[in-house]
């Protein structure tokens, strides 16, 4: 795995537990873990449990005993990692979003079809649908149960910068985010909505906004949790946005509404999408992980309504392997249920999902939302951008 930061502490839970709880055809070995500095790459290959660690990704890379690479770092590096990974014959597995350009999506998506041929595969890590309640949620409408689908309505709602004297750490850095709100948090929305309806977003109209220009330089952080540099008053831009919205056509004629934020002040990580059809909606926050919201349409209308289901039964999507119905499951359970899928898609020779070619298309909305909004909110369709 390279990079062991918020995403690194994740990925390896998930990896030291999934062959814990599931009945995994390979049990994933945690041989090399790998950061800049020797010093904390080595105490947390210790804390997470791997065999060894390494300073250098293409060291790591080179390795025979390596048949997976994991890549946790920011989104400058995702490009170069992947393709040097896939020429070297690994399976990848890809933190979200893909890459920070259409034509770095674009190599890679390549590269893994190339590599697929020669049977080794890649995964880029939307963990969301991997959710029991999301997965419930795809089915019900997979099996019509929604009947037409006519509207989606996104909105991923978190405050973690929005005192102005949060320092300026990489999210916040074009240069090695790619986009601020609108990649970080609009890329799960995007994807979720397609993944969901079954249906690719064809246009959209958007608006960007960055509302604190400029912040103090960082001193040490970890996570969304950050200092200013205490030494230093020395400020920086901020060169994403931090506010992203935009509404969006459907290929197969349904409409949607999105808004990605790190500035809805009091919601820490409200993650919500709702999916509305001719004979019923589904609905879901992230902050209630364990619950989805459906509404059936064919009812009597004097005892219809939204219902909630507790989303805990073994015969729910993934839940099997957990606890007693009730017994509730949190956010890094959704890891642990993607490292199962991606280990047995590997083990039966399958393409798991979602692929390198859904993590391009994600990254052709980013590019058209950046451009309709780049262009006073012009419609903008998706794959029809003048630039990357």
């Amino acid at each position: 795995m390279v990079g062991y930061g918020f995403m690194g502490k994740a990925h390896s839970q998930a990896w030291r537990n999934a062959a814990r709880f599931y009945d995994l055809p390979s049990k994933p070995e945690l041989t090399a873990l790998c950061g800049r500095s020797s010093s904390a790459v080595a105490a947390a290959a210790e804390t997470y449990g791997f065999a060894g660690w390494e300073t250098d990704w293409e060291r790591l890379i080179a390795r025979d005993d390596i048949d997976v690479v994991d890549i946790c770092t920011p989104g400058d590096s995702h490009a170069e990692i992947a393709l040097a990974a896939l020429e070297a014959g690994k399976h990848v597995l890809c933190e979200k979003p893909l890459a920070n350009t259409v034509e770095q999506a674009r190599e890679m998506a390549a590269a893994a079809e190339r590599a697929a041929e020669r049977g080794r595969h890649s995964m880029v890590g939307f963990n969301y649908r991997r959710v029991p309640a999301l997965a419930l949620a795809r089915q019900l409408i997979a099996d019509g149960r929604l009947g037409t689908v006519y509207q989606v309505r996104a909105q991923y709602l978190q405050d973690w910068i929005v005192d102005p004297e949060f320092p300026l750490v990489w999210r916040l850095q074009a240069e090695k985010a790619g986009s601020g709100a609108l990649g970080d948090l609009g890329a799960h929305s995007i994807d979720l909505a397609q993944y969901l309806t079954g249906q690719r977003i064809t246009g959209v109209s958007a608006l960007l906004e960055t509302l604190v220009p400029e912040r103090p330089l960082p001193g040490a952080y970890s996570g969304l949790s950050a200092a200013a540099d205490a030494g230093h008053v020395e400020r920086g831009r901020v060169t994403v946005d931090d506010a992203a919205l935009f509404t969006a056509r459907f290929e197969a004629g349904a409409v949607g509404v999105f808004e990605a934020t790190r500035f809805a002040t009091g919601h820490k990580n409200a993650m919500r999408i709702e999916v509305s059809g001719s004979l019923g909606s589904v609905a879901f926050d992230c902050e209630s992980l364990n619950e989805l919201s459906y509404y059936d349409a064919t009812m009597d209308p004097e005892i219809a309504g939204f219902r909630r289901i507790l989303v805990t039964e073994p015969g729910h999507p993934y839940l099997a392997a957990w606890w007693p119905p009730g017994h509730l499951i949190g956010y890094e359970h959704t890891f642990t249920h993607e490292i199962k899928d991606f280990v047995e898609a590997l083990a039966s020779g399958t393409r798991p999902e979602p692929s390198f070619a859904d993590g391009l298309q994600t990254q052709l909305v980013l590019a058209a939302v950046a451009q309709s909004a780049a262009k006073d909110s012009t419609y903008t369709l998706v794959g029809r951008q003048s630039q990357p």
